[in-house]
């Protein structure tokens, strides 16, 4: 029976592990997934989302055609994700209430809207 070395043998377990990994997940459709997850289809009409029929905030429809979040802060990937996390702490007053999204997640959520055009 062939033996192998160790080296050759650590080397063989490594890629086995690395084959059998999964894949990192698409964060566009992740950020799809977290939008169902987070129920954000109850107040807001998503393209992509089922059962996103909200009448209560604005639809997100073409959001990367936007220039701006709540109407006064500039629609950028970052700041959206910051608006997800903690929007009172952007526009006090606002509806749009704080999910307990982390800031990943907000990243995922983010990636889905923007691919939005």
């Amino acid at each position: 029976m062939p033996t192998l070395r160790p080296a050759a043998l650590s080397t063989l377990v490594l890629a086995v592990l690395l084959a059998a990994a999964p894949a990192a997940a698409d964060p566009v459709e992740r950020g799809r997934a977290l939008l169902v997850q987070y129920r954000c289809g109850s107040c807001h009409t998503i393209p992509g989302v089922p059962v996103s029929r909200g009448q209560v905030a604005p639809p997100l429809t073409a959001w990367g055609q936007r220039s701006y979040i709540a109407g006064r802060l500039p629609n950028r990937p970052d700041v959206l994700a910051r608006w997800i996390v903690a929007p009172q702490s952007l526009v006090p007053g606002t509806w749009m209430p704080s999910m307990g999204v982390s800031p990943a997640e907000a990243e995922a959520m983010a990636a889905y809207l923007f691919s939005l055009e």
